[in-house]
Order: C-alpha cells, then sequence, then structure tokens
C-alpha cells in the first residue's frame, strides 16, 4: 500500500511539473536563470572574499610573530650581553638575574620559532587555497558573461519562434475552420465566387427576354424619329444629307480644262 502510494505520488508530482513546465513562458524562465546565475556568482564570490581574508590574516599574524621573535631574539642577547658583563665586574647577584632574563627569552623564543613554522605552513595553504578562489571566481565570471551573451541570443531566437508560430496559426486559420462559427478563408472565398458566377448567368439570361427586345426597339424607334428631324433640318438650310453627297457624281471637266488635257496627250 505504502508503495502504491508513493508511485502514485510521484506520478502526481511528475504530471503538475510537466504541466508547469509546458505553460511556463520561455522568457520568463531564462530571466529566472540568469537571476540564479548571478546568485551564484555573488555568494563564490563571497567564499572567495573569505578566503583570501584568511591568507591576508595569516600573513599578519606571520609577520607579527617573526617580528616578535626578532625582539625575543635580541633581548636574550641583549640578556647574556649584560650577564657576562655583570660576571665580569663581580656583581654574581645581578648576572644571576639577566641569565634568568636570556633563559626566559630563550624559552619565547623557541615557542615563537615553532609559531611562526606554524604559520608559515599554514600561509602556504592558504595562499594556495586563496589562488583557487580566485580562479574559481575569475572561471564562473566568464561563464556568467557567456550565459549573458547566449541569453541575446536565445531571447532573439525566442522571438524568431513566436513570429514562427504567429504565421503558422495564421496559415492554419486559412486553411481550416476555427469553431462552427467562423468560415475559413477558402470557403468564403468560394462563397463570393458562387454569387460572382450566379450573378453573371442572371445577367447572361436577362439579355433573351422579352424586355431587352422591346427596349431595343423602343430605341431604334427613337433614332429614326431623330434622324428624320434631322432630315427636316437639313433640308431648310438647304443642305444635303450625308447619304446624298456621298452617293452624288463627281462634277464634269470645264471646256479649258477639257482642251489642256488633250493637248498635254498629244504632246
Amino acid at each position: 500500500m505504502f508503495k502504491a502510494l508513493r508511485r502514485w505520488w510521484k506520478y502526481m508530482v511528475a504530471k503538475v511539473s510537466g504541466k508547469l513546465e509546458e505553460s511556463a513562458d520561455p522568457k520568463v524562465q531564462l530571466e529566472q536563470a540568469i537571476q540564479e546565475a548571478h546568485e551564484q556568482h555573488r555568494r563564490l564570490t563571497e567564499q572567495a572574499a573569505n578566503v583570501i581574508a584568511n591568507q591576508k590574516q595569516t600573513q599578519m599574524r606571520l609577520d607579527r610573530a617573526v617580528e616578535e621573535f626578532e625582539k625575543a631574539n635580541a633581548s636574550a642577547r641583549q640578556a647574556l650581553l649584560l650577564s657576562d658583563e655583570a660576571t665580569k665586574g663581580g656583581k654574581a647577584d645581578k648576572a644571576g638575574d639577566y641569565n634568568q632574563a636570556a633563559e626566559q627569552f630563550a624559552n619565547r623564543l623557541i615557542q615563537l620559532e615553532k609559531e611562526v613554522a606554524d604559520l608559515k605552513k599554514q600561509l602556504l595553504d592558504t595562499t594556495q587555497a586563496a589562488d583557487k578562489a580566485k580562479q574559481s571566481v575569475s572561471q564562473n565570471s566568464s561563464m556568467l558573461q557567456k550565459k549573458l551573451t547566449e541569453r541575446e541570443k536565445l531571447l532573439s531566437q525566442l522571438d524568431q519562434a513566436k513570429m514562427g508560430e504567429q504565421m503558422n496559426k495564421a496559415m492554419a486559420t486559412l486553411n481550416a475552420t476555427i469553431g462552427e462559427d467562423v468560415p475559413t478563408f477558402e470557403q468564403v472565398r468560394e462563397k463570393i465566387e458562387r454569387r460572382l458566377a450566379k450573378a453573371q448567368g442572371m445577367s447572361d439570361l436577362s439579355g433573351a427576354t422579352v424586355e431587352t427586345k422591346m427596349l431595343e426597339v423602343e430605341q431604334a424607334q427613337m433614332s429614326a424619329e431623330a434622324q428624320a428631324r434631322l432630315s427636316e433640318l437639313r433640308s431648310e438650310l438647304g443642305l444635303a444629307s450625308p447619304e446624298a453627297e456621298q452617293k452624288a457624281p463627281a462634277p464634269e471637266a470645264k471646256p479649258a480644262e477639257q482642251a489642256a488635257e488633250k493637248g498635254s496627250s498629244k504632246s
């Protein structure tokens, strides 16, 4: 039973995750990824800064230990010199005090030598860690810059993909029915062409009807009456009709012109 519930829970999680992945906006997801990359780089930089700070702090401790060692060494030498001087001067008590002080400085030197050795080893380790941290930050910075460059490219590709999807959707709208109430482009064109063809057919049929013939007779009668009226007006004005002018013979040549023509023929 527990295994079945566990399997069902994993299935539901995968199903919900898949739906969220399908409905998620790639642009928003891309910005989230870039933001996460920025946040990761910030955390890495802070860690590297702590490592470098540890290295610098170790260096300061080593410098301070070396300085104390040098002072203790100088003090031990000075105590030995004073002890020797007191011994030569017959001052045994002071010579003993100086010897005790020199011994204390010697113990301090031994401690400082060990501390300096440990700090040198620690400094070597922290320096190597700091170098690796700097290298990691530099590499991550380059990767982040590369991601920022790729983001612009991906955003451009995303815009192209959206435009292509809109074009495909528009073409599908022209070639396929959208719902039950919206006709396709092909259906609208077919409907218009069918109406146009029907109108042209009706015009062809109406050209052979009796009403059309009657209209032609009326127009012919009106034209004849107009021609008759024009003939009357030409008669009143003493003008010949166009038909008479076309049928009239050419005028005869005058006697002088006939004699000229004969003379030219004899020569």
